[in-house]
């Protein structure tokens, strides 16, 4: 049902939370972790299902201010990349860049297919029943083996788990920010 790539940045805001115009908005895709041998590589932990995206030449976004870096080398697979930027040239200069997370352009991420969303798409949509009653607004998408969960909070704190499968969410409107859903009955 849905596809993950990342968290939204939300750092340059509106008053009605959207961001500022002309501003792009950052998605993250990971974050640096420890420095990797001597010559200026560091690991990225990844949180993105588009690992295959960040490649040489790639340009990137670091930490809360957006510094542009571009992407000299990457390698690796799983939950890790070990990256290599072109201005970085040893092990105590990276070091400076751990714990910053990762963002690229919103902009630039690849067309899913129909039926497909981002998580950073659905993360805030009102969550209605088939009679149009407001369940919540799904505020967390929890990663399982064998589906996806997503966590909707009602108006009075109370909290639904909604399996993302057909059966259950009916129906989803990015544009507008609404999924129509069936609640499992739970016995």
């Amino acid at each position: 049902m849905s596809s993950r790539f990342g968290r939204s940045n939300r750092a340059k805001l509106n008053k009605k939370g959207s961001p500022v115009l002309g501003e792009p908005s950052f998605i993250i895709v990971g974050k640096l972790g420890r420095p990797h041998g001597i010559a200026g590589e560091i690991v990225l932990q990844l949180q993105t299902h588009f690992p295959d995206r960040l490649v040489s030449g790639k340009e990137i976004f670091l930490g809360e201010t957006h510094l542009p870096y571009t992407i000299e080398s990457s390698r690796g697979a799983g939950k890790e990349l070990i990256l290599k930027f072109p201005e970085i040239t040893n092990r105590e200069e990276v070091a400076k860049l751990t714990n910053l997370f990762v963002y690229v352009r919103q902009d630039t991420l690849p067309k899913l297919k129909e039926g497909e969303y981002y998580y950073h798409q659905l993360i805030g949509c009102s969550v209605f029943d088939q009679n149009e009653k407001l369940l919540g607004v799904l505020t967390e998408i929890m990663e399982t083996r064998a589906n996806d969960i997503y966590l909707v909070k009602a108006e009075d704190g109370a909290e639904v788990l909604l399996p993302a499968i057909p059966d259950v969410i009916i129906h989803v409107d990015v544009d507008n920010k609404k999924i129509i859903a069936t609640p499992p009955v739970w016995e």
